[in-house]
């Protein structure tokens, strides 16, 4: 029996618990280790959850995850907040046409201003607007309080070891699969 409650309502009818997914894993796949399988699937469980979570939040502000992201990114940048679509769709692992799609989409919202440079009349610059930075705020707000429920059974230490193992478990994939910070498809 598992230490980690189980989650309740609708999901959780739906999907075996940890230790009854392994365990059929387990009788499939007898090479199977177990706590191999309880870690990354654990993770990728967290990892579902929390984007739907994320996705709640950000919905509540008007605004979709794959906008989110555009948000983000224009942020990461630095002041002024400008990119190039090219830069932009590279940054996310988008196609240039889901990110012009995107970048029409978030300019007709007032999220971003889509100008051509004045030193290049041929490149266009993404420039996120005030009320686009001012979503971004809030969605941070959102996610700190989230993350901070999230993490509360978890001593400042016990924090500190987790992102470190985490940090270490995200190097390894880096390392071994260099081009899977893309996607392989579109979101949009």
């Amino acid at each position: 029996m598992s230490d980690t409650p189980e989650p309740s309502g609708p999901q959780a009818s739906q999907e075996p618990s940890l230790d009854e997914q392994i365990a059929a894993y387990q009788r499939e796949f007898r090479d199977l280790d177990p706590q191999v399988e309880k870690v990354v699937s654990a993770l990728g469980r967290l990892n579902r959850r929390m984007n739907v979570a994320y996705g709640r939040q950000v919905a509540d502000l008007g605004i979709s995850n794959a906008e989110w992201e555009v948000l983000k990114t224009l942020v990461l940048s630095g002041a002024p907040y400008r990119l190039g679509p090219g830069e932009l769709a590279k940054r996310l692992g988008l196609t240039p046409a889901a990110m012009t799609h995107r970048i029409d989409r978030m300019a007709g919202e007032g999220l971003v201003t889509r100008d051509r440079d004045e030193n290049n009349r041929v490149r266009v610059i993404v420039e996120l607007t005030d009320e686009g930075r001012q979503k971004w705020l809030e969605a941070m707000r959102m996610a700190t309080a989230f993350e901070e429920e999230l993490l509360q059974d978890l001593s400042a230490e016990e924090r500190g070891s987790l992102g470190e193992m985490l940090i270490r478990l995200l190097r390894r994939v880096e390392l071994t699969q260099p081009d899977a910070g893309g996607r392989l498809t579109d979101l949009d």
